[in-house]
């Protein structure tokens, strides 16, 4: 296995270079950290993904969770990887410092994710659904909720899960069944099933602690009667102690990839003593999950890419090693076969996986520092960032997770023959990253929220925002002679993109929602393409200064292989934009007139 799994030297470019987080400790929030404290996360998080992490990431796969006496059992590393996320202050990195957290610049903790993701994703569920629960109760919760959940959440105690789906809602999360009755001692009596619900028991913590969906009995239908409820495995005793609480495991699924970590079928008050505690407002807790839910969508997108990364560089060392073949211009079979990597073709397959994933990695950051200047700035200004934050979201979760299946698949290409066996892992990659375009919402679902939802609210103000962002890149690369041709074939990607954006709004006003949203999906698809351009052109600018500064030498090797990745994505995935543009131009209605009948055989 391929010791490398990500390029510190370009989390650290992107970090300092593209995304200035240095600039973020002039805000009080962040004031008491700096550089050397940002790079001693950084080494350490690079030290737990090889040494804690790595060694475990084929035999988690080949070992899978077990439902032993009504108990889910893990490997168990686990149970050290969240004491060391415990101690370490890993889970909680960007909370206040007053309930636990680190109270560091979520970029940073963006980029300590990606490392872990990379190095073994399964592993990397746990504490980051731990991570996102408690930022729910910490955000909505009582003080006596916080008081109770956070420490034991935040030390890695206590897992922390979203529990939405059930059998016969799907995606469809109006209609849920669970229940909540209320009583007249503070908490209401749970009683339904979930499904799908990663983590959600284990032997590596003491507790799990369910953030669930739930309907109140005599809410409203739909989503404006669902609520938000604590329901902990355990819930905590008078004495102290912690006592069953009727929180049960039905069944454990067997699946495709990330097969490290458990994903179970759970059964609320089949003894009529689930207890929960609400969590916002009645009625309120699909707007209250929604901060999980978006911020989960996003580590989605890191997921991916990391998983994406770890497969290129076992893809680009095999095709340093593995000789294979002669120049096409040399037909001298007594000369000696050369490594694949000098193959042209094996060239554009290793720049797709890096323009992909280094394309992405790039918006995620984005999105991470809109996030962290929403937290430290008021008025406008945190309004501005909040927008486009939500505008992004459903990009930055679809684009990597759609992607980076692509990219991994080109990794296992490189391989050939042994990409396809397990005596390498760009096999298990390519399961492990399958999941992705599919939980916290399907990529038709994430095409639905942009184009339905994101682009037409507020008139339109968050695109007319995002417009504003890419032409500042553009203005700003306008200076360097090198990024011209890319900053005039971003310039007619953004106008392509306004053009149809402003057709589909105005189809919106003349057809019905189906044939409006019909090909949602493929404008989500050309948002995303203009995205990740914007983004290579934004880092652009750095490297072109850093190639003027390190003409020489390993630097400039670095950048080099940047400056191609750049050149590749807008040579080989922008021009793709133009046959989507087509496509969304015409509104023919087929997949709305195409008859379930006409299915058959």
């Amino acid at each position: 296995m391929a010791e490398k799994f990500v390029s510190e030297r370009n989390l650290r470019f992107l970090l300092y270079d593209v995304f200035d987080i240095d600039s973020l400790t002039q805000y009080p929030y962040y004031r008491e950290h700096n550089r050397e404290i940002f790079d001693m996360v950084l080494d350490t998080a690079m030290k737990i993904g090889r040494d804690l992490l790595r060694p475990y990431f084929q035999e988690m796969d080949k070992n899978p969770p077990q439902y032993v006496d009504g108990q889910v059992k893990v490997h168990p590393a686990m149970k050290q990887f969240m004491k060391e996320c415990g101690e370490g202050g890993w889970i909680g990195m960007n909370a206040p410092m007053e309930v636990g957290g680190q109270q560091l610049p979520l970029m940073l903790s963006f980029a300590c994710k990606f490392i872990f993701s990379a190095a073994n994703y399964s592993a990397m569920v746990y504490p980051l659904l731990t991570d996102g629960a408690a930022h729910l109760i910490e955000t909505f919760g009582t003080e006596d909720l916080k008081k109770i959940y956070l420490p034991n959440m935040y030390s890695g105690k206590w897992q922390g899960t979203m529990a939405l789906t059930e059998p016969q809602a799907g995606s469809s999360v109006g209609d849920i069944m669970t229940t909540a009755e209320p009583t007249d001692e503070g908490y209401y009596k749970i009683k339904g099933q979930k499904i799908f619900i990663s983590a959600s028991d284990h032997d590596a913590v003491e507790n799990v602690v369910h953030l669930m969906l739930a309907r109140i009995k005599g809410a409203p239908p739909g989503v404006k009667g669902i609520s938000l409820f604590v329901v902990p495995k355990y819930r905590p005793a008078e004495d102290g102690g912690l006592v069953f609480n009727d929180v049960s495991i039905a069944g454990l699924y067997h699946k495709l990839g990330y097969r490290g970590s458990p994903i179970t079928q759970m059964s609320m008050g089949e003894n009529d003593d689930c207890r929960g505690w609400l969590v916002g407002e009645p009625n309120r807790g699909l707007a209250c999950m929604f901060q999980m839910m978006n911020e989960q969508r996003i580590d989605v997108g890191l997921g991916a890419s990391g998983i994406a990364s770890a497969a290129y560089y076992t893809a680009l060392e095999y095709a340093k090693e593995r000789t294979q073949g002669r120049p096409l211009s040399d037909k001298d079979p007594s000369n000696p076969q050369i490594p694949i990597v000098r193959h042209p073709d094996v060239k554009r397959m290793l720049l797709y996986q890096r323009a992909i994933v280094e394309g992405s990695l790039s918006l995620l950051f984005q999105c991470a520092r809109y996030a962290d200047l929403e937290r430290v700035l008021e008025g406008e200004e945190k309004e501005k960032y909040s927008m486009l934050l939500d505008l992004l979201t459903p990009v930055a979760k679809s684009y990597p997770a759609e992607m980076c299946i692509l990219s991994v698949s080109q990794a296992l290409q490189v391989l050939g023959g042994y990409g396809y066996c397990d005596e390498f892992p760009v096999e298990q990659h390519y399961r492990d990253v399958r999941i992705h375009p599919i939980h916290e919402g399907t990529t038709g679902i994430q095409g639905q929220d942009l184009l339905g939802r994101k682009v037409r609210i507020n008139g339109g103000k968050a695109f007319d925002l995002f417009v504003e962002e890419v032409q500042r890149t553009m203005d700003l690369a306008g200076d360097q002679s090198r990024l011209g041709p890319y900053v005039k074939a971003l310039g007619q990607a953004l106008e392509d993109l306004k053009v149809v954006t402003g057709y589909l709004v105005d189809l919106a006003g003349r057809e019905t929602p189906e044939v409006f949203l019909a090909d949602a999906t493929l404008y989500l698809e050309f948002f995303g393409i203009v995205s990740v351009a914007w983004q290579w052109l934004k880092q652009g600018i750095y490297i072109v200064r850093r190639l003027d500064n390190h003409p020489g030498g390993s630097e400039a090797d670095l950048f080099n292989g940047k400056f191609y990745a750049l050149r590749f994505f807008f040579s080989y995935e922008l021009p793709k934009i133009e046959g989507l543009a087509e496509r969304l131009s015409n509104n023919d209605g087929l997949t709305v007139e195409m008859k379930a009948e006409y299915f058959s055989d």
